[in-house]
């Protein structure tokens, strides 16, 4: 016998009628989610064909710019390497390496990923993108960096790119990544580290330890880059050998 769905619909019940339940239940449901979430982070993804190297970098960098050439020979040497290239997939310097890869690779042995964000002024996923996911946040798209990722480059950019760098940082602080790679390449990045050493670790409460300032690798050059990458590179092919 079927219910009466419209004496269902009049019954008051302690959650129409109380905000305080209501909140109660949001909240409930709010902290299983987090539960979930946290259980799901624990899980680390199965060994790799190939190393991967994530590239951050200014979303703003205008193809054929200086800079963007740079990106694109960085991404095409590692991608000869035989590393996946890793990007936020979309415009400026994170197109650059995506190109980089794709151009680098004509027989498609290493893969172009892309990491994209739903934001409404970078909508397009650049078209060098031979693998792209899409995320709602800022941070779960984070998360899937670090699972994803081998190593971490950090070219010039704006504010999404230094959080980005900031973030690896941290969790290599704290030791949520270990013995990854970790460049930041430019002259821009040495003011960061100056002003971290300063104020962090040499004011009247030091308030890092000296290792910490010693994380990042910090270079002029993208060939200083390849040439530290290219010694984690190796590593990892002997781990893989040996498992």
């Amino acid at each position: 016998m079927m219910a009466d769905s419209k004496n269902f619909r009049s019954l008051p019940t302690a959650i129409e009628t109380d905000n305080n339940a209501v909140f109660e239940v949001v909240e409930k449901s709010i902290l299983g989610l987090w539960e979930v979430v946290n259980n799901l982070t624990a899980l680390r993804p199965p060994k790799r064909a190939r190393y991967r190297v994530t590239i951050f970098g200014s979303a703003r960098m205008a193809s054929g710019s200086d800079l963007y050439e740079v990106v694109k020979q960085l991404a095409g040497e590692l991608s000869l390497m035989g590393c996946d290239i890793v990007t936020g997939g979309g415009p400026g310097l994170m197109q650059a390496a995506n190109e980089g890869s794709v151009m680098a690779d004509p027989d498609d042995q290493v893969k172009s990923i892309g990491i994209r964000v739903d934001l409404k002024q970078e909508q397009v996923t650049n078209p060098f993108v031979e693998e792209a996911y899409c995320h709602r946040t800022f941070f779960s798209r984070l998360h899937h960096f670090v699972l994803m990722s081998d190593a971490f480059i950090v070219m010039p950019g704006g504010i999404g790119t230094t959080l980005e760098a900031l973030m690896i940082w941290q969790l290599l602080q704290v030791r949520k990544l270990d013995q990854t790679p970790f460049i930041l390449v430019g002259s821009m990045w040495q003011g960061l580290m100056d002003w971290a050493e300063a104020h962090m670790l040499n004011g009247t409460t030091p308030m890092i330890d000296p290792a910490d300032i010693t994380i990042p690798h910090c270079v002029n050059r993208y060939e200083d880059a390849i040439a530290i990458l290219k010694t984690s590179h190796h590593h990892w092919q002997q781990l893989k050998s040996e498992a």
